[in-house]
């Protein structure tokens, strides 16, 4: 397919449209800057400030892709002022995935976050039940997670419009570690992944979830090639198939989230706290990586 990727230059963005490309596609690129990470056959890049609706209307159209992936937003909780994440992420998700159907795309996938669950609450947080799947209720306490949930809702707004013309779908990949990162190089929250797995306090706050960036490339490969064989609008987790812990969650998550001693109990071993078996139910789609083992290379 020829794909359009929102948000390229980002963490997660540049590992999946390598892996895309890599996996026969054609990709365009747009962020606000270019990267020459992805300077490489098969990835073309364009700088835009996506949140132009009419611009980012007339690029969509120009590129006559087949589908689009929409990662770009604020990405991190609480790295701007709360009024400017909810306005920026929900301007990013009208103006992009809207205009992605004026310019006909057929095949539209956004990313969301776990954070729409709304667990870390500051007066506490306690799920009926774990591991947490897409049937989970959605009660986000801040902007970020709240914009997260807003866009999954202009998917659906947006389905409602179009019908089967358009195919949609989208996916909560839990918290990203690119592959360099594997290697000692910091993730997001600025501590190594060794780091967040020595101290526990440091992975608590997202329930230790973590996926490697390739199997999110990988997953979107594999959902974009369903998306006409699926239920139209699907949302999916998207996380491994283990917690970033060296604890079982039934002992760790009581410790760091009070309440939770009953639901965490079901999460023995190295079970995680989120279930990516609607994804391979659905489209047949497995992580293929674990820190257990990408932390053993070299």
């Amino acid at each position: 397919m020829r794909i359009v990727v929102t948000g390229g230059s980002g963490r997660l963005g540049r590992t999946l449209v390598a892996g895309l490309a890599d996996a026969g596609h054609e990709i365009i690129s747009i962020d606000r800057e270019p990267t020459a990470a992805l300077d490489r056959e098969g990835v073309e890049q364009s700088s835009l400030d996506l949140t132009d609706a009419d611009a980012t209307a007339s690029a969509l159209a120009a590129t006559s892709a087949d589908a689009l992936i929409h990662l770009a937003a604020i990405a991190v909780p609480f790295s701007a002022p709360e009024d400017v994440i909810l306005r920026t992420n929900a301007a990013l998700a009208q103006s992009v995935l809207g205009g992605a159907v004026r310019a006909g795309m057929h095949r539209i996938v956004a990313a969301s976050s776990p954070t729409v669950i709304g667990y870390g609450a500051p007066r506490g947080w306690v799920p009926e039940s774990l591991p947490l799947d897409e049937t989970s209720p959605t009660e986000p306490w801040n902007a970020y997670a709240l914009s997260k949930l807003l866009i999954e809702q202009t998917v659906d707004m947006l389905r409602r419009q179009t019908g089967d013309d358009v195919r949609f779908a989208s996916f909560r990949p839990c918290y990203v570690i690119a592959p360099e990162e594997w290697a000692g190089a910091l993730t997001q929250q600025g501590h190594t992944v060794l780091e967040r797995l020595d101290d526990p306090a440091l992975s608590a706050p997202s329930l230790f979830n973590y996926v490697d960036a390739r199997d999110v490339a990988a997953f979107a490969h594999t959902l974009l090639a369903a998306l006409d064989d699926i239920p139209n609008g699907e949302r999916f987790f998207v996380g491994a198939e283990d917690a970033l812990a060296r604890r079982p969650l039934n002992e760790l998550l009581p410790e760091f989230h009070p309440g939770t001693e009953r639901a965490a109990a079901a999460l023995t071993g190295s079970a995680p706290a989120f279930s990516s078996d609607k994804a391979a139910r659905l489209l047949g789609w497995r992580p293929a990586r674990t820190w257990r083992t990408e932390l053993a290379q070299p």
